[in-house]
């Protein structure tokens, strides 16, 4: 039976090693690398699925099976006919398993063998994830990808703490896929392991031997230096299959896009550019602007003369201020359809210079232009 998510590779980068592909899902091809906005709540924040199609670019977003689950209760979003028909999205939809808001959210929270009992943060109310739970709730939001229930480690952490839950993770996975019946379901499993290569090889090795669609890197960029998280991430994407589709959770900013392409990554997200657009900052090739900052009270540029973005095309850095001054939700939405924009684009730039052969040179440009040290 042929997987209901598979991996074409078109091109590796012959500067860098980076692969440019394409996944191949129920809901449509997604041109790799991509950045995927996050959707917590069966909604990019602010932004309509048509903003989202047509002024965005997005080939993929994101869902919370922690945040669906408590509401509206994947019940409902099963009788609505699953994600797609409850949101109104047509392309590919990926869920989290909603192990890392177990662990983030939650401060009462159960750790054993079984799963981990938690306490909600609407309402303080008693749940208890499993893996078996976890995969029934997914199949019921019927998103293309799912991920398996794992534990994320907090940094830092002993390694004697982060060997026990990298192999319950395993052992999880495992119960996982046991679990999922769904055949128009790509399940992927999560490689753990902190930030120690010999407990991250053995992570990966033991969840390659269950042959999984896809797989990610889980428990890095979760606080620790820049430094750490390009060791771990250049150490472990090579243990992962070429012919399978490789995913580095939680990675938004432009800096980290690039390492991870250049890395091998095929997938990224992260709710860096709503986050930051609801706090009025924009992303720009020059780097950051807080555009709320009285220096562009009569600015009548655009946010970046660079982007093609409806914002950009249509108002000034002074009416987007004043909007965000004014608390007018039309300017978090407008900075929004940018900062989204801005990664779709920074990321279509990145499958060309792949294509070219040229990511280097491409990164050595937009990070001068940023700002960055490289």
């Amino acid at each position: 039976m042929k997987p209901a998510v598979t991996y074409e590779l078109l091109h590796v980068c012959k500067q860098t090693g980076a692969r440019r592909g394409v996944i191949h899902t129920p809901h449509g091809d997604i041109q790799t690398p991509i950045f995927m906005p996050v959707g917590t709540q069966a909604t990019v924040k602010s932004m309509t699925p048509e903003e989202l199609e047509e002024e965005v670019k997005a080939q993929i977003i994101l869902s919370n099976t922690y945040h669906l689950y408590l509401r509206p209760g994947q019940d409902i979003v099963k009788e609505a006919g699953g994600l797609h028909k409850f949101m109104k999205w047509n392309k590919p939809i990926l869920t989290d398993s909603g192990g890392f808001q177990v662990f983030s959210l939650s401060s009462l929270r159960k750790i054993n063998e079984e799963g981990v009992e938690f306490h909600s943060h609407l309402d303080g109310s008693k749940h208890i994830f499993t893996p078996e739970s976890v995969m029934k709730i997914e199949e019921d939001l019927g998103a293309d990808i799912i991920m398996a229930f794992d534990e994320c480690c907090p940094y830092p952490s002993t390694y004697e703490y982060t060997k026990n839950s990298m192999e319950r993770t395993t052992r999880w996975a495992k119960r996982c896929k046991d679990a999922h019946k769904t055949e128009n379901q790509a399940l992927f499993g999560i490689i753990q392991g902190g930030f120690f290569e010999d407990l991250r090889e053995q992570s990966a090795k033991d969840l390659i031997e269950l042959d999984l669609p896809g797989y990610a890197i889980g428990g890095i960029s979760v606080g620790e230096p820049k430094e750490e998280f390009l060791k771990m991430l250049r150490f472990t994407t090579p243990l992962m299959p070429e012919n399978k589709p490789r995913y580095l959770m939680g990675v938004g900013t432009p800096d980290y896009l690039i390492e991870a392409a250049f890395a091998g990554i095929d997938m990224c997200d992260c709710v860096l550019p709503t986050r930051i657009a609801r706090n009025g900052t924009a992303l720009t090739s020059h780097g950051k602007v807080v555009v709320r900052n009285a220096t562009y009270e009569r600015d009548w540029s655009p946010l970046d003369s660079e982007c093609d973005c409806y914002t950009c095309k249509n108002y000034t850095r002074a009416y987007i201020r004043h909007l965000v001054k004014a608390n007018e939700i039309l300017g978090v939405r407008l900075l929004s359809i940018h900062n989204l924009r801005f990664l779709t684009r920074l990321m279509e730039n990145i499958r060309t210079s792949i294509e070219n052969d040229c990511l280097a040179d491409f990164k050595e440009v937009f990070y001068k232009k940023y700002g960055y040290q490289d």
